[in-house]
């Protein structure tokens, strides 16, 4: 194909779905992934098909991700752009927490995007070019009630750093976005008071959009983008200095 090709996992909903739309939008080819499969049908059902496919793959299977890459070797010969966007949280203060809650986000946030990193890191590698977006949080700074999300999402700001000092020489580039408050259908289904005192504490007193966060991603996985790799970059309304709750 004469497209860039663009893998973006966690696509059907949210940041996900927003982060297909700039890609689509910026003439790649992208493969959309996703466990909801449901919800992974309705996302392509608004694209044509030289756009957009979405491929139903559990990320945490280390199987499925390695059969999952050779197919689109097979099919599409490379792989320009992975952007590791899946994950889930199960908050709660380390004391009521479950070793399963725990377990499972750090299951699916880090070894799930380990196990996509690693398969690329192999392909990027053998053909000298690529670009690597892992999405963390700006919880990895600490967050109350996240000990498990907030630990995942510090694990992939490390891995994204090992990997720049591996991959560089190959002409491949990974970096990491960290949302900060974001309106997704996960924050509309915070308490209304709750949800208010989260916007209060921001600086710029809103709520950013998903739209914000596949812009960042759309830069770091630009082609023209070459100077730049094993960077956190914060998109979260200057949370991240420390203002507010």
């Amino acid at each position: 194909m004469s497209k860039r090709i663009a893998v973006v996992t966690g696509a059907a909903k949210g940041i996900g779905k927003a982060i297909v739309s700039r890609l689509a939008a910026q003439n790649y080819f992208v493969i959309a992934v996703d466990v909801d499969e449901l919800s992974g049908k309705k996302l392509i059902s608004g694209y044509d098909k030289n756009k957009v496919r979405f491929a139903k793959a559990d990320i945490c299977n280390e199987k499925i991700v390695q059969k999952f890459f050779e197919k689109i070797i097979k099919e599409y010969k490379r792989v320009d752009v992975v952007v590791n966007n899946a994950g889930i949280i199960r908050d709660n203060k380390i004391w009521n927490m479950s070793l399963e809650d725990f377990d499972k986000v750090i299951d699916v946030n880090l070894r799930g995007t380990w196990l996509m990193c690693k398969e690329a890191a192999k392909i990027m590698r053998d053909q000298k070019s690529g670009r690597i977006v892992n999405i963390a949080s700006r919880a990895w700074l600490g967050n109350i009630g996240q000990s498990n999300y907030s630990a995942s999402k510090a694990g992939i700001v490390g891995l994204t750093r090992v990997l720049a000092l591996e991959l560089g020489k190959y002409n491949v580039l990974v970096n990491c976005v960290a949302p900060g408050l974001i309106d997704t259908p996960l924050t509309q289904k915070l308490e209304k008071e709750v949800l208010q005192k989260l916007i209060e504490a921001q600086p710029t007193k809103t709520m950013g959009k998903p739209e914000d966060i596949a812009n960042v991603v759309a830069f770091l996985a630009s082609a023209e983008t070459n100077f730049i790799t094993g960077q956190t970059i914060y998109v979260d309304g200057g949370k991240s200095i420390g203002a507010g709750l």
